[in-house]
This record gives structure tokens, C-alpha cells and sequence, in this order.
């Protein structure tokens, strides 16, 4: 194998080609790796991570002010439970998994062993740094498998602390991070990695596809959409408000599974928005002085989240609270936006900020209608106390998670799939389903050497063999 000569300046495409060759050398020796020691290095990792904590939240608070509970709560913490969560079940896991024998193929025996990938691709995004980075590097090490990874340019000094943290604990034929702008992501691209495993818009997914393709490499897609939120008649309105409003603004709304759009019941539609703006101000007072508000990411971010409402505004729409912008801090408040129509961009765009638009309807088969105009979702929340509204919804939609009287959380349940369908994603992620998504299932059938029905079946064929091939199709 060829040892990286850290004396040795190579840089660009012959660096990503000299790691990639390294780890594709050493990919078998990661993947005979027993589950205890598989553990010994996620143990490694929980450790590392908990040291890196104060330096996390400095370097978020850098990239836009993310406050340091939510860094705990959204990065931090994410990656640690699903660390703590593989550690618990990784030999389980890994367990050869027997299947049934079907009479055919009687006195053999079948079981499912999962085998690393081999050498992986991940490209992570911005608003979630480090747990959308590290959720996903847990699972390939879960797997047995070798990683690259290319961190977003948009959180530069997220990006440097997790460099920091990985050449800390990994060696760069077990794991290597590269910064850099999307032209290191294209030149990483043209390599032969077995899996590639990204989070993004659906725009680029289908770039990342394409380049995969190539290669006939597999991948996990974790892309976003039109997230809807549906309020029904039922709903405890008290609740729904301060759930949707954490929800929404959580993370400046810069959230993948973030609320998109709201459908309230007509009937209750002036009690609910009297309700998101006294929660609004319970939670920040002044938005713009909070230090519990995050900024949006970068200017380019800012400019077209303010061109969203200015269009919302020139075609009519109701501001009911919110609106303002601060260029310099690259601060917009939290806004809900109501009496708005489809052809606005708020409601044909993935808005990915701090901006809520809402709908009314009378009859939910008018929110399905709309619902299934449109792509996929990623997410689709509901709050109501009527369990047929929440079966009729459940039944007639489509998409990639669903919470009831939530929203959000259900990415930090570990024992869920997560992931989208179509144009928001394929594949899925978290626990197990991470483990799978990095592991190919291969399927190993064991015959004894002295006897098989199959030679009953051998050439020549004559008439009993005929009379065998009959029976195995009418009774096996």
C-alpha cells in the first residue's frame, strides 16, 4: 500500500487520487474489522466529538451565529445518539442474518452478510455542519467502510474544526477531509468510489447522479422540497403554534425538514396566527437582539430569501408579521406571509429560510389535491386529534417522514428510516438504515457437497424430469 508522505506536497487532483488509491488498498483490512473494533473507533469518535464541543460553537457562532444550545441540540447531540445508538446494536447489526429455505432448494441453507461498500463519498452541507458530516460518517465506519468527505465552503470555520477532529482520530487511509470551493466536489466526483452519500437541493442531486453514474457508482440522495405543515379544525391550537413556530425558525429556518408551507383549517386560521405571533415573542422578544435567533448563511442566501417576500408582496400577499432584513448581518426576522397564491415564488420555491406562507381550505381533500400537485416531500406534518383525518392524510399523500402533532423531531428518532422519495431523495439514513445504506446486502447460499435436488433436474431430461420440473411449478 502507498503511504502518503505528509513531507510531500501534493495538492488538487493527485492528492484526491493518491487518498483515494490508499484507502481502496486498505478497504479490506477496514472491512474484516470485527464489530469490537469497529466499536474501539466509534468510541474514539463520541470521545473526540464531546472534546470538540466548545470548539463547535464558537465556529458556528462564526458561521451565522447559531446559538450554542442549538448547536448542543442539533449538531452535537445528533451525532453522539447516533454514535451511542450503533455502538448498542453494531453486532447485531452485522450478525448474519439466516432466511427460510424454500422446498426447492431443500437441505440448503441461505443468510444475508453484510459487506462494506468499500471506499465512500461524503458531500455534506451547511446548515447542519458537523451532524450532517459526522451522522453519516458514523454509519460508513458502522459499515466497515473508508471515507472521503467534502464539507461545505458556505461554513468555512465548521469545515476547519471537523478537519481538525478527523486527522485527530482517523489516519487518511481509514478517513480524509478536504476543504474547498465546488471544484474540489467535481474533481472528487470523477473518482470510482464505491457509495456516494449526499445532502443537498434536488438541483444538485441531480448533478451528484449524474456523476455517479459514470462510475455506476450507488448513493444516498438526503435532498429537501416543499415540506407541507396541515392544521385541521381539531388541532390544540396552543400547542401547534409553538411547535410550528420552533419548528419553522429553528435554525433561522435553514432546515431540510423544515415547515415549507402551512394548510390551517379556515375556522381556526385568525386563532392560530394570533397564536404564532405571541409565540414568536415569547421566544426571541426582539429577533434581531437575540442572541437565540441564528443569521442566514451568506449574502447570496439573504438576497434571495428578501426577493421571495418582496415578490410575495408586490402580488398581494399579507404580512403578518415580519419582513425585515439587515443586509450587514445578513438578519431577517421571522415572517408569516397569508392570503398568498401559487404563483409566487414562496410557494413554487424551496424557501429554506425564516419565511412562512399560509393557506386556508375547508376540505382536506383540497390540501391533498394541492399536496399531490407538486413533488415529493421530504416531510409532511399534521396537527389535528382526529385519527381518521390522520389516516385519510397518511393514506391519500406521499412523502419521505411524517410527524403528527410534531414536526422536525422525528429525524432525531434512530430507529426510523430518514430520507425522502424521488425528488427528495433515495435512499435512507439514521441506525440501522445508515449501517444498510453503507453496506451491501449480499445474499450466500450453502449447498452440502453430496447431495442437491438440483441434480434431479440435470440434462439429459426425459420424462421423470419433466414430470419433477411439473410438480416443482404447480406445488413449490
Amino acid at each position: 500500500m502507498e503511504v502518503i508522505n505528509p513531507e510531500e506536497k501534493v495538492e488538487g487532483k493527485a492528492l484526491y487520487h493518491q487518498v483515494f488509491e490508499q484507502q481502496k488498498a486498505y478497504q479490506y483490512e477496514l472491512g474484516n474489522r470485527s464489530a469490537k473494533e469497529r466499536i474501539a473507533v466509534l468510541k474514539k469518535l463520541l470521545k473526540a466529538v464531546m472534546a470538540y464541543r466548545p470548539q463547535f460553537k464558537e465556529a458556528m457562532w462564526q458561521d451565522f451565529r447559531k446559538p450554542a444550545v442549538e448547536v448542543d441540540i442539533s449538531e452535537v447531540f445528533v451525532v453522539t445518539s447516533e454514535i451511542k445508538h450503533a455502538i448498542r446494536n453494531l453486532k447485531y447489526w452485522m450478525k448474519p442474518k439466516g432466511v427460510q429455505t424454500p422446498t426447492a432448494l431443500i437441505g440448503s441453507s441461505s443468510f444475508i452478510h453484510y459487506e462494506p461498500k468499500g471506499v465512500c463519498l461524503i458531500i455534506s452541507p451547511w446548515n447542519f455542519p458537523i451532524n450532517l458530516t459526522l451522522g453519516p460518517l458514523v454509519s460508513a465506519i458502522a459499515a466497515g467502510n473508508a471515507v472521503m468527505i467534502k464539507p461545505s465552503e458556505y461554513t468555512p470555520h465548521s469545515s476547519a474544526v471537523m478537519k481538525s477532529l478527523i486527522e485527530e482520530v482517523f489516519n487518511p487511509e481509514e478517513v480524509a477531509i478536504f476543504e474547498g470551493d465546488q471544484q474540489v466536489s467535481q474533481e472528487l466526483l470523477e473518482l470510482p468510489f464505491n457509495h456516494i452519500f449526499f445532502t443537498g437541493s434536488p438541483q444538485v442531486g441531480k448533478i451528484i447522479m449524474s456523476a455517479a453514474a459514470k462510475n455506476l457508482s450507488s448513493v444516498t440522495l438526503e435532498l429537501g422540497g416543499k415540506s407541507p405543515t396541515i392544521v385541521d379544525r381539531t388541532a390544540n391550537l396552543d400547542e401547534a403554534a409553538a411547535k410550528i413556530m420552533w419548528g419553522k425558525f429553528f435554525n433561522a429556518g435553514q432546515i431540510c425538514v423544515s415547515p415549507d408551507y402551512l394548510f390551517v383549517h379556515e375556522s381556526v386560521k385568525d386563532g392560530l396566527l394570533n397564536k404564532f405571533v405571541q409565540k414568536l415573542k415569547a421566544f426571541y422578544q426582539d429577533s434581531m437582539a437575540s442572541d437565540d435567533y441564528p443569521r442566514i448563511v451568506n449574502q447570496k442566501h439573504f438576497k434571495r430569501l428578501m426577493s421571495i417576500i418582496d415578490d410575495a408582496r408586490e402580488k398581494g400577499a399579507n404580512l403578518i408579521t415580519g419582513g425585515e432584513g439587515e443586509g450587514s448581518q445578513r438578519f431577517i426576522s421571522p415572517t408569516i406571509i397569508s392570503d398568498v397564491r401559487d404563483d409566487m415564488r414562496l410557494m413554487e420555491e424551496e424557501i429554506f429560510g425564516p419565511v412562512l406562507p399560509v393557506k386556508t381550505f375547508n376540505k382536506l381533500e383540497e390540501v391533498v389535491k394541492y399536496i399531490r400537485k407538486g413533488e415529493k416531500p421530504l416531510a409532511l406534518y399534521m396537527y389535528s386529534r382526529s385519527k381518521k383525518n390522520q389516516k385519510y392524510i397518511l393514506q391519500n399523500t406521499r412523502a419521505g417522514g411524517t410527524c403528527f402533532n410534531d414536526n422536525v423531531v422525528h429525524f432525531n428518532q434512530n430507529n426510523l428510516p430518514f430520507g425522502g422519495s424521488n425528488n427528495s431523495g433515495i435512499g435512507k439514513s439514521h441506525g440501522f438504515y445508515g449501517f444498510e445504506a453503507f453496506s451491501n446486502p449480499r445474499a450466500v447460499l450453502r449447498q452440502p457437497t453430496r447431495f442437491s435436488m438440483m441434480k434431479f433436474l440435470f440434462p439429459p431430461y426425459n420424462a421423470v424430469k419433466e414430470k419433477l420440473v411439473d410438480i416443482t411449478i404447480k406445488y413449490m
